[in-house]
């Protein structure tokens, strides 16, 4: 009995300490962002994410900054920006790996 009640304290407690999810907040500049178009490609990058949410996603296009609510245990912000860099547009420090389409 007294090995059957420690177990189940081992158990507790070590279920206790693991985290389901992680909700951190990222401010990415990108300095390109000018206007809609822009807002919509860098939307469509980053909302198939997983981990990103969707719905607390915000553009600055003035301040030419975007702010992603996401789960760092399902997705690191490195590949939220590299996610930017891939439409087109420079994301902090990670320049854009192509070209934005004219407007």
């Amino acid at each position: 009995m007294k090995y059957f009640l420690s177990l189940i304290a081992l158990c507790v407690a070590l279920l206790s300490g693991c985290r389901v999810s992680d909700v951190r907040e990222l401010t990415v500049n990108v300095p390109a962002m000018a206007g809609e178009a822009d807002v919509q490609r860098i939307r469509k990058a980053v909302e198939p994410l997983v981990g990103v949410k969707k719905d607390r996603l915000a553009f600055d296009v003035a301040g030419k900054k975007v702010t992603v609510v996401y789960d760092s245990m399902q997705i690191a912000n490195k590949n939220i920006e590299i996610a930017i860099a891939e439409a087109g547009y420079a994301a902090n420090e990670i320049p854009a790996i192509s070209t934005p389409v004219e407007k």
